[in-house]
């Protein structure tokens, strides 16, 4: 547990993960980008969860709806859920061992990546299949990394 959360490191990892989030991949690679604003969200709500939450993440989600041009409240009631879960097992988490984080990586970042899904099929985006699951993949492979990264900044600006 982060003892002192360094706010301009929290606001520089948003800021890199929504520039992460809309930057342009390689048209095969698309589809298998980490879920970057997810990541800072489950990360910042795992290591302070007294100062940051379902509203601030909702708040998050909101400005990704923005910067992507998709429906307003898509992904911030996906990011709020992120949120959400992560604060019911917060504490428990903390126990695990990386391998088993980064399982719950995928597993709550797949939820955000069915209901993200779910909210553009009922608008009537055309997209079939279950490839929108392959960023919860890379984002549970990207997740040892970010959190070590973020980690150690945070303690030595913080």
């Amino acid at each position: 547990m982060l003892s002192v959360i360094s706010y301009p490191v929290f606001a520089l990892s948003v800021v890199v993960a929504l520039v992460f989030s809309i930057s342009l991949f390689p048209v095969g690679w698309f589809e298998f980008r980490p879920e970057w604003l997810g990541l800072v969200v489950f990360y910042w709500t795992f290591r302070a969860p007294a100062q940051f939450g379902i509203l601030l993440a909702w708040c998050l989600g909101l400005l990704l709806d923005v910067l992507e041009a998709t429906p307003l409240g898509v992904n911030a009631m996906a990011m709020a859920l992120i949120a959400f879960l992560v604060l019911t097992i917060h504490q428990r988490l903390r126990m695990y061992p990386m391998p088993q984080q980064c399982l719950i990586v995928f597993l709550l970042l797949g939820i955000n990546q069915m209901l993200v899904h779910f909210l553009k099929q009922l608008i009537g985006a055309e997209d079939a299949g279950f490839s929108y699951l392959w960023p919860a993949l890379t984002s549970a492979l990207v997740w040892p990394v970010l959190s070590i990264v973020l980690d150690n900044i945070n303690r030595k600006l913080g």
